[in-house]
Formats: C-alpha cells, structure tokens, sequence
C-alpha cells in the first residue's frame, strides 16, 4: 500500500485562469471545482476528470478475473494495467471480490445478480448504432432490452435520474465519495470529492457545478474512494478518508487496495 498526500501530483500545473479545466491531453481533462457549499472538513474541493469516448475507451478489471490475482490500490491497477485514468467500480461484498450487484464483462462475470439498484454503467457494446458507453436508468429504459447489447455491465446506485433529478433523501451521515457520470455531451465523468458531504448534499452540489451533469452513480464511499490519472509527466491522484461511524477525520493516507475498478484505455493504444 502507497502511503499518499491528500493530493499528489508528480507536476504541479496551473489551468487557464478562467477555467477550472487542465487538458491532460486531446480528450482528457481534469476539472477541479470548490464546492458551493462547503464541508465541514477538508478544502471542499471537488475533482472531475472528464473522457471523450471518441479518444478513450472504458475497460472493467476485476481482482476475480482469470488474469489477475489481487486486490490493488486504484493506481496500481492503472500503472500494472496501462491505463490512464482509473476509479472505483462499485461498492463491494465482504469477501473482497465480489461487487454488490450486477458486473461482467465479455469474458468474466464477477457478480450475475441484478439487484434492485437503478443504474448500470454500460459500455463495448456489440451494436455499433448503440452509444459507445451509457448510464442506463432503468426507470426510463428497457434494460431487459438493452441488456444483450453491451458487453460490460457494471450496476451500482443511482444519484441522479435521468431527468436530472437528485433521487437521495437529505441525511446526517457523510463520507468522501467516488461516482461515475455522464454530461449532456455524452462525455465520461469520474468524480472525486475528498472533503465529506452527504449524498444528497453532493448531488445537489455536482448539478450546481458547470459540468454539465447529465446523470451519476455511486460507485464507493469512505477512505477506499479512489480516482488516478496519469498524461505523460502529469499524474493526479485522489483518495478518501472521511466515513461517519467509522472514520470521521481528514487523517488518511492510504491508497488502500480494492478489487474492481473502472478503467480508461486510449482507442487504439494511442499515446498521449
């Protein structure tokens, strides 16, 4: 386990004054917001990176396939793997491997139960018409239908509906927290936020922000919540640490190692 700055970056770089976005590069782009709303610990700073699918393509890894072995730190499943960019894939069961809910891919299934959750992160899909990755809500599409058409499914829970909507109920508890969204561009979002808010609150605050938020699932919460990206020299990494109950303080520095993630491949195995 890599023992961590709240923050670390190999190059410190400064975005146009007038944007909040750094272009890693050609489709990838990392956005760093203040939370209108501030948290009660931490700087409340919110990370975004944001992923074309006309550059880059979404690749699920799991420590319960055949060609892996182990659980490993958000980053270390991106640099062992090639990828630029990684975050957590979903919350996950006490044995360590299994997710939650519903996640495969062509060639593995860690987890065939649907469970009740609203949302599934879907991508590689096998009709070239269909969109290269979609949130699909299953209160306003037929994933009955949907379901044979994409070769990676990853079910976690919904934030917000696909009319924008903030689908959690306001809460006492907080924790720092990892999602997965999508903007109105069909853009790829992995969001970060350190700083603890609750679910609810956060969700009002990501549809505050200019992201363009079109819809998000949770995807984990607490000091595990993980997001790495890395373009060249430039390398950006993010971990949790607040969880009410369990580990309510900025203290942590620990990229503590979990067993499925999302990932984020070049098409073509391009080079930054």
């Amino acid at each position: 386990m890599a023992f961590i700055l709240t923050v670390t970056a190999a190059v410190k770089l400064q975005a146009d004054a007038q944007s909040p976005w750094l272009q890693l590069e050609k489709g990838l782009e990392l956005g760093t917001f203040v939370s209108p709303q501030p948290s009660e610990v931490g700087d409340s700073r919110i990370h975004v990176l944001r992923i074309d699918p006309g550059y880059f393509e979404l690749r699920l890894l799991n420590a319960s396939a055949p060609d892996q072995s182990r659980r490993q730190s958000v980053r270390e499943w991106a640099t062992n793997n090639g990828l630029a960019a990684a975050i957590n894939a979903s919350l996950y069961q006490a044995d360590n491997r299994t997710s939650a809910s519903l996640m495969r891919t062509h060639n593995h299934v860690n987890n065939r139960r649907l469970s009740k959750d609203k949302t599934i992160l879907a991508f590689d899909p096998m009709d070239p018409s269909l969109p290269k990755v979609q949130i699909i809500d299953r209160d306003c599409q037929d994933f009955d239908a949907l379901n044979k058409s994409y070769q990676t499914l990853v079910q976690s829970i919904r934030m917000v509906s696909c009319d924008g909507r903030n689908v959690w109920a306001p809460q006492s508890k907080k924790w720092s927290v990892a999602a997965i969204g999508m903007d109105k561009l069909g853009r790829i979002l992995f969001i970060h936020s350190r700083s603890p808010f609750s679910t609810h609150d956060l969700i009002d605050i990501l549809l505050q922000l200019s992201i363009g938020l079109r819809n998000a699932m949770y995807v984990e919460g607490g000091p595990v919540a993980q997001l790495y990206a890395r373009s060249g020299d430039k390398e950006f990494e993010f971990v949790g640490s607040y969880s009410t109950g369990s580990n309510e303080n900025d203290n942590n520095a620990i990229a503590w190692p979990v067993p499925n993630v999302v990932g984020v491949v070049r098409v073509n195995g391009g080079k930054p």
